[in-house]
């Protein structure tokens, strides 16, 4: 009962926004709010409990023989069961439980289907296919998604330079496959990397109608990553500026938690450490040898750029992390901050970091006032 009374006056409590003011709530949270997710592991806490599940030994990392298994990530929940009637049991089983907590289940949304079907879940399709293999893939519904919203970015870039978009798309590619890269999507990548290239050529025979082929291909296509032998990479000759490719992201796949251990929890720290510095967050290797030689944090304000213990749990989620960063080559001040120059610092040889990209716009506005310090763009 204190449980419940906290939810709804949490609920209740208004809403804060930065230039906005106050908002009172009678009711629900603002869409998209991040208390949202925290409610609902609140009030849904105890889900795999009323469903049956039963672990081995009394450690959640194996159940037992005839019991379910349940997989839940804020209100979205999947139930693996033996069979069709323990499945239905297991869902009259829930549909009580949540009663009682006024919640309902979406019976539009809620379906029973033999694994061998397949079925979607957070993006990501999970089927066993003949030769008995259970593979999870991106779904065609996720994949549909983001092809269209590839589309529609270039059309609004229609009369736009190629570093603009550039800029534009390339976090859209790096947040998709960041959360999408733990998983069997070699093929996926491979289809959408081709699906990017006809974008990209219809756009620059769109900005230049009357250039034929040849001048289109020599002025947005060449070999513009230096550690890749392919000549048909997008870019911009003027800054070396690239567009990346979905296939370039390698698969790396993602390891089960221990059992029910909480990253909330003081007593763990010592194995997410671990389980950070050994497995790491989902990116290229080069962007977390820069995050591992920075201390994962911006040279410039000295934040935090990435907090790994609380990774972004969705492709829009790694897509605005992407666009608070960006990629600089630095060329330290003379001695560094506090420090006494030394013979041959001034000349020191510019390396690659990451910054955030509020701290990158400042850095221009000093550049322009003439107390910047030794920055240039990064040639990426």
């Amino acid at each position: 009962m204190q449980v419940k009374a906290r939810l709804a006056g949490w609920l209740k409590a208004g809403v804060f926004e930065a230039g906005k003011g106050f908002a009172p709530t009678e009711e629900g949270t603002p869409q998209g709010g991040i208390i949202s997710p925290l409610l609902l592991n609140v009030a849904l806490h105890g889900l795999e409990e009323a469903a049956g599940v039963r672990y081995q030994g009394g450690d959640a990392t194996q159940v037992e023989k005839d019991s379910p298994a349940l997989v839940r990530y804020a209100d979205d929940f999947a139930a693996c069961c033996r069979s069709r009637q323990q499945a239905e049991q297991v869902k009259a089983r829930l549909a009580g439980w949540l009663a009682q907590r006024g919640l309902s289940l979406n019976e539009d949304k809620t379906r029973i289907v033999c694994l061998t079907q397949g079925f979607d879940f957070l993006g990501w399709n999970i089927r066993r296919y003949r030769n008995g293999k259970l593979l999870i893939k991106p779904s065609r519904a996720a994949v549909r998604r983001h092809r269209q919203r590839l589309a529609e970015k270039m059309r609004t870039m229609r009369g736009s330079n190629a570093t603009a978009v550039i800029a534009t798309l390339s976090p859209v590619i790096r947040g998709w496959t960041a959360y999408h890269r733990c998983m069997v999507s070699s093929e996926a990548f491979q289809s959408l990397a081709a699906y990017m290239w006809k974008l990209t050529w219809k756009w620059a025979r769109h900005s230049h109608p009357n250039k034929g082929q040849r001048w289109v291909a020599a002025r947005y296509f060449g070999k513009f990553h230096p550690y890749r032998e392919d000549r048909w990479v997008f870019g911009d000759k003027g800054t070396g500026a690239c567009l990346v490719k979905h296939s370039w992201t390698a698969i790396r796949r993602h390891v089960m938690v221990k059992g029910t251990a909480s990253p909330d929890d003081p007593g763990l720290a010592g194995y997410w450490r671990y389980r950070r510095d050994k497995h790491g967050p989902p990116l290229d290797a080069h962007t977390l040898a820069l995050l591992a030689r920075q201390d994962r944090s911006c040279p410039l304000c000295g934040d935090r750029l990435l907090d790994t213990g609380h990774l972004p749990g969705s492709p829009e989620e790694w897509q605005d992390w992407w666009m608070s960063v960006t990629r600089q080559d630095i060329q330290p001040a003379p001695g560094g901050p506090g420090k006494p120059a030394r013979d041959g610092e001034r000349n020191a040889r510019t390396a690659t970091a990451l910054v955030h990209a509020s701290c990158n716009r400042a850095r221009k506005a000093r550049q322009r006032r003439g107390t910047a310090p030794l920055l240039q763009p990064a040639m990426s």
